[in-house]
């Protein structure tokens, strides 16, 4: 907003020639969102205990988790909240990709409002009918895919890029998806706001490595925004996308707020609020930027936890055995004898990890 507010004013004041910059605005976007969650947090997180949103922790899982009981959930509000303000006043509003991303983050957010509403107000447990979830979940994926199916934000004669799927150490891309791909978007959108859901089990976990995550997609938005940089490095290239970077910075900046009040022991959770609604926007924003494939790679540790709880239902199904201690894979490492914050500080440094091995696919082909 304070570009289209500003720009025009830059034949009077020069200086506001740098709310033009994307890369000005990633940065401010980012340290607004943060200094958002940071500043408000104590505030928001009294507010939380006064209306009593306490978190319900599960009978059958570690039992140092339940002196957890009754922590404030819901932080996800605060996440919101801060990446709103952040987004309204540092991107270019008239974006597609912005708008699209913006709107159905927030649909998500509101998904997971009302679960967490019901486990920890109207107290039905379990929160929202898991059907009932997932069905809303398609909705906004499936609206998601169809706005980027029928109206890709691209010139004229690169329509066909739009369903076109790249595969990470590939120059072109593997194969037109056609009308395919409107389901395969939608499967990447569902997938990950539930893989980054079900991450979200220890303190500090899902929001560490969604920062990780975010901050390298913002980095290949950036990048893939960049005509010139992408010729070089042989690269898709998706005009204007650039500015998803800026809407990445925003919420990644609202992830670390939230971090410094999240970190073990935890003051407030980000709960289904919060994961579902980063899960999706994570995909949403590989799938502008035709990382997809990559997305496997940079949120592998999203996709292990994920499998693991497949694998263990499936087997348990299936044989009557289970693979590990306990799923999500976080609790089996927990059960085996790590404490909480062994088991995030080592889940993050493999998601640092994995990040560079996703940096490093640019130029390898």
């Amino acid at each position: 907003m304070l570009q289209l507010l500003l720009t025009p004013l830059q034949k009077h004041v020069s200086w506001f020639r740098i709310f033009n910059y994307t890369s000005f605005r990633l940065v401010a976007a980012a340290i607004t969102a943060l200094l958002l969650a940071y500043l408000f947090g104590p505030r928001f997180v009294r507010f939380l205990r006064k209306l009593k949103f306490g978190e319900s922790v599960r009978s059958d899982g570690p039992e140092s988790h339940q002196s957890k009981a009754g922590t404030p959930t819901m932080g996800g509000l605060l996440i919101m909240a801060s990446m709103s303000i952040s987004v309204l006043l540092w991107c270019n509003l008239s974006n597609l990709y912005v708008m699209v991303l913006w709107l159905c983050t927030l649909a998500l957010s509101a998904v997971g409002f009302i679960d967490d509403y019901s486990k920890s107000v109207l107290k039905i447990s379990g929160g929202m009918r898991a059907r009932t979830k997932f069905f809303w979940q398609i909705v906004i994926g499936l609206a998601f895919a169809m706005l980027v199916f029928w109206f890709p934000y691209a010139p004229k004669g690169m329509t066909e890029q739009a369903t076109s799927l790249f595969v990470p150490f590939m120059k072109n891309p593997l194969m037109n998806m056609g009308l395919f791909a409107v389901l395969f978007w939608l499967f990447i959108v569902v997938g990950t706001s539930n893989a980054v859901n079900l991450t979200d089990g220890l303190d500090g976990l899902a929001a560490g490595i969604s920062v990780i995550v975010i901050a390298t997609l913002a980095l290949l938005a950036y990048i893939t925004g960049l005509e010139e940089v992408t010729r070089y490095l042989l690269l898709v290239h998706v005009p204007e996308a650039n500015e998803i970077s800026v809407f990445l910075a925003a919420l990644g900046g609202a992830c670390i707020g939230f971090l410094w009040y999240n970190a073990h022991p935890a003051e407030v959770f980000m709960g289904d609020t919060g994961s579902l609604a980063l899960g999706g926007s994570i995909g949403m924003s590989a799938i502008l930027i035709h990382r997809e494939i990559l997305l496997i790679v940079l949120g592998g540790v999203f996709v292990a936890e994920a499998l693991s709880v497949i694998l263990q239902v499936g087997s348990y199904k299936l044989r009557g055995k289970r693979i590990f201690r306990m799923a999500p894979l976080h609790h089996h490492f927990e059960l085996g004898g790590w404490h909480e914050n062994k088991v995030v500080i080592r889940f993050w440094i493999v998601g640092v990890l994995l990040a560079l091995i996703a940096i490093a696919s640019l130029k390898i082909i």
